[in-house]
């Protein structure tokens, strides 16, 4: 919360600063809650990191690396309990909660990425004299893809990280490590 906070108190003043080099008036802080370049900024990063969290919960059920605490047991091998196995949607859901409920708040966030995105682009595009452009016209500009692309590589290069660096490396105390106690030929590749 304290982030989003600093982010928005930031981001006023950028935006204000812009809007100023451009000769438009200011805007106020609550104003500015509901503009494009708030909107876009925040929902931007919320997506990468609900993109990354879906693919690392849904990744985890198939990949096993022995050591990584990110990882259960390689020799772990447990089946679905039957009755997840067959049955109805509500049984799916169910055995699917986290990753379904994940990769709803992501498209939930690309959604808000590409509004608040294309109330940014078309202020910007209206200023230089040009059309602006609609939600859905927003998904096809080069801008959105940069502002996903860039934050979905720095997600996916954290997590990563972290995987592979809880194979070799530990941190006492740490739910995310392996155990310190761990002799090395147990818990190595």
């Amino acid at each position: 919360m304290l982030a989003l906070i600093g982010q928005s108190i930031a981001g006023v003043n950028a935006y204000n600063s812009e809007r100023h080099d451009h000769g438009r008036p200011q805007v106020s802080y609550w104003g500015y809650l509901g503009s494009g370049h708030f909107v876009e900024g925040v929902a931007e990063n919320w997506e990468s990191a609900f993109l990354d969290l879906t693919v690392f919960v849904w990744l985890g059920k198939y990949l096993r690396q022995k050591g990584s605490a990110e990882s259960r047991d390689p020799n772990d091998q447990r089946p679905l309990p039957r009755y997840l196995r067959r049955g109805n949607l509500r049984k799916f859901v169910y055995a699917h909660s986290l990753s379904l409920t994940l990769a709803a708040l992501f498209i939930v966030s690309m959604a808000m990425h590409a509004w608040g995105g294309s109330r940014k682009y078309s202020e910007n595009q209206l200023a230089h004299g040009q059309p602006p452009v609609s939600f859905f016209g927003y998904f096809l500009t080069s801008s959105f893809w940069f502002e996903s692309l860039q934050n979905w590589q720095s997600e996916f290069l954290s997590v990563g990280a972290m995987a592979v660096l809880t194979i070799f490396l530990r941190e006492a105390g740490s739910p995310q490590s392996k155990s310190v106690e761990a002799p090395d030929e147990e818990t190595e590749s």
